[in-house]
């Protein structure tokens, strides 16, 4: 019986075997299988804690990798034991749980901190010893006899509710020039109305106008010391709305760096001093202000853009996303909103008999029953069971179902807070590209824009949001193989065949910057960052970069480039890269940004030499992502939103405006 199971096995490694059989006689091949069956078999791998790999004395006998090590001799494979797979990768950046802007309550006893022996007197400029500013309020005092010091001596705790720099900025003003800047002879004066109105309708910069709302003072007390005192809290008020203002319209409501790690936008700082300065002394209060937005051709397109929509349909302050659901007795930062389209779009009857809900609705946080009873006459108005649920029905009765309108309109508002971060003139001469247009546009002066598709980041390996310069053209370039890739993408392979990068022409360079065998890392130290290697590819065919570069020093190691997959730019949808761009026509770029011709860059590229040009101008680049955006013929065009920072930012906003409405 034994002797038929042999021969069956026998008959199998018969058949395993191959041309060794038919080689040895019988007796020979029965006894060394029977010798090959019964011999000492290798211990199985053991797979250690740390990621490593069998030594080159490891053969494929033994452990049946056919990636290994071959052996010399043909015979039956095993297959090595599983071992896990490293648990290694470099994670990309990624969206932040945002912070807004904190509000604080400022003490402002400082701007009255008059003595009571103060001398009248006025700080007179002195050729020899000039102050200017917060320095100035070191000395400065009210006359004690003046109407603001004598508001001051009526009011000695005065505070208020403002963004830190707003309030740092209101006592180095007025410690410096205490006098009112917006009344005269007890009267609220016409440019502080005029400011008013300006504050008023700020949305047509799409900005919320319930961030600088300011009331006229009540001046009909018979209390003259009342009288100031109302004058003086209108004053820091008004000053403190306007310095608000301009701080948001300079450099946005949104810290961009706290949206996600993709952002790289240093903040811009205002001098909010000077800016208050200039205001007081501007005879065109409205000009004034609105110069403190961006100064280019898109803020402004845009802009009309947005006046365009708005005048079609219901005006918003900030469209109502479709998924609002707000219960009663609930607390929701989209509630404001909700109410302010309401007032909008509701006759002009409905509005008088809620007026004192309205009032307060700017301030709304909870859901409470004034306000839920203010909503379910509006659903009576428009039909609907009035049960005070804001939710799908409620919100398409305030837009007018005009969904795709509302989205537009969101999408400018969006784009004009992205263009604050960017510097107020974009320049004659700059490369933007917009990554949600997937769509690369250089600019030079007078002449016609050179525009072309690109490739972008996939949404787990983003574009970063970034200003740079331009600095040179790279030919024939190396492709320097991020650390990202190598242990996220190539290490699965090195982790089958630590040769896989030599046998693929990569080249593998140590820190003193020899060239080394890639199975002669030690990978597992790699991807631990315990070992520096750089991994590159060579100019040629197969290169990652194609034949040029176009480098911008930054420190996300990104860059424009030429690319082997021509047949990506065929798709609408391109968010293919690993985060740098590729360009449809990089040679056209090239040269339009040296200032050469195509036979020159045909020339530098056909010599084979890995050489760069030095971009003989400066040149800005901007990197940016733009839902709604202008062509170079001033048409908007409108893009999804395929890495999701809209949605971000729109809560950002949203919680700026819980911050900043809270009691």
């Amino acid at each position: 019986m034994k002797i038929i199971v042999f021969a069956v096995a026998a008959t199998c490694a018969s058949a395993i075997a191959g041309q060794a059989v038919a080689q040895e006689g019988a007796m020979d091949f029965w006894r060394q299988e029977w010798q090959r069956q019964h011999a000492p078999r290798p211990a199985p791998f053991q797979a250690q804690p740390q990621y490593g790999f069998p030594p080159p004395s490891w053969s494929r006998q033994a452990y049946g990798n056919s990636d290994w090590m071959p052996s010399q001799r043909s015979a039956p494979m095993r297959e090595a034991p599983a071992r896990p797979m490293p648990q290694v990768h470099v994670d990309n950046p990624d969206f932040y749980n945002y912070t807004p802007d904190k509000m604080k309550t400022a003490s402002l006893t400082k701007i009255c901190a008059v003595k009571p022996d103060a001398v009248a007197q006025e700080p007179k400029p002195d050729a020899s010893n000039e102050t200017t500013g917060a320095a100035a309020g070191d000395n400065a005092q009210p006359a004690p006899s003046s109407p603001f010091a004598q508001a001051c001596a009526n009011a000695p705790s005065l505070s208020l509710r403002v963004l830190p720099p707003v309030g740092d900025a209101l006592i180095a003003y007025y410690s410096a020039h205490p006098d009112f800047l917006w009344s005269a002879d007890g009267k609220v004066s016409a440019k502080a109305l005029a400011a008013i109105a300006f504050l008023g309708a700020s949305d047509k910069y799409g900005l919320d106008p319930a961030d600088y709302r300011v009331s006229p003072p009540n001046l009909n007390a018979t209390n003259d010391a009342d009288r100031l005192k109302a004058l003086l809290q209108f004053d820091l008020t008004l000053s403190a709305k306007m310095m608000t203002y301009a701080l948001d319209a300079t450099r946005g409501r949104i810290d961009p760096n706290r949206l996600s790690g993709y952002h790289d936008l240093p903040r811009k700082s205002v001098d909010l001093v000077a800016a208050l300065g200039e205001i007081a002394a501007s005879e065109d209060i409205a000009a004034t202000l609105a110069n403190r937005n961006p100064d280019n051709p898109q803020f402004r397109t845009l802009v009309a853009e947005l006046a365009k929509l708005q005048g079609d349909g219901p005006k918003t302050l900030m469209p109502i996303p479709e998924h609002t659901r707000i219960r009663p007795g609930e607390s929701d930062p989209q509630l404001a909103n909700v109410l302010a389209d309401i007032q909008r779009v509701a006759s002009d009857s409905f509005k008088k008999e809620h007026a004192d809900a309205f009032a307060k609705a700017a301030q709304a946080k909870r859901y409470s029953s004034e306000f839920v009873a203010l909503v379910r006459d509006f659903q009576k108005e428009k039909g609907l069971s009035p049960d005070g649920m804001i939710g799908k029905s409620t919100i398409k009765a305030i837009t007018g179902g005009n969904s795709r309108s509302g989205e537009k309109v969101e999408k400018l508002r969006l784009a004009l807070e992205r263009l604050r971060w960017l510097p107020r003139q974009l320049g004659s001469t700059y490369v933007f590209l917009n990554e949600a247009a997937y769509e690369v546009t250089f600019v030079d002066g007078d002449k016609k824009p050179l525009t072309m598709r690109a490739v972008v980041g996939k949404p787990t390996a983003q574009t970063y949001f970034f200003t740079d310069h331009i600095k040179d053209v790279e030919f024939n370039p190396y492709w320097s193989v991020p650390r990202s890739i190598v242990v996220n993408e190539m290490l699965p392979r090195l982790y089958r065949n630590p040769g896989y990068l030599s046998a693929h022409g990569y080249e593998v360079s140590n820190q003193r910057g020899a060239q080394i065998a890639s199975n002669s890392v030690n990978w597992a130290a790699f991807a631990r960052n315990k070992v520096e290697v750089e991994v590159r590819q060579p100019p040629g065919r197969k290169n990652a970069l194609g034949q040029l570069k176009i480098e911008f020093p930054n420190k996300h190691a990104i860059y424009m480039h030429d690319t082997p997959e021509k047949h990506l730019f065929a798709h609408d949808k391109r968010d293919f890269s690993h985060g740098c761009v590729r360009l449809q026509y990089p040679r056209e770029m090239a040269a339009a940004l040296l200032g050469k011709d195509a036979r020159y860059i045909d020339k530098r590229i056909a010599s084979g030499k890995t050489e760069s040009d030095k971009v003989p101008r400066n040149i800005p680049v901007y990197l940016a992502y733009f839902t709604a955006w202008p062509d170079t013929n001033g048409t908007i065009h409108y893009y999804d939103d395929v890495y999701d920072r809209d949605a971000h930012l729109h809560t950002a906003l949203a919680k700026t405006d819980a911050e900043r409405g809270a009691n």
